[in-house]
């Protein structure tokens, strides 16, 4: 095997989540930070969480109700040509 090829192991590091919890364990990255872990994710909380941060839930129901208020547009029949042989 070959010598000081593989990252050095540090013991303990410290991982944040952005909820502010923080975390240690062993890495071979100094410092990890995270979205999202065990304390606040809603799988582990039982707690539904739906994060819509450009508004697209309610850009979707804005253009369901104003595609339901409009006025039906009459389709047009398409006639079929014969073709020559």
């Amino acid at each position: 095997m070959k010598k000081d090829i593989h990252p050095k192991f540090n013991d303990k590091i410290k991982a944040r989540c952005a909820c502010g919890a923080i975390f240690e364990f062993g890495s071979t990255h100094p410092e990890i930070n995270v979205e999202i872990c065990s304390k606040c994710h809603p799988f582990f909380t039982g707690k539904e969480k739906l994060i819509d941060t450009a508004g697209k839930v309610e850009k979707f129901k804005a253009k369901r109700a104003k595609a339901a208020a409009a006025p039906k547009k009459a389709k047009k029949v398409r006639v079929a040509k014969n073709k020559k042989k």
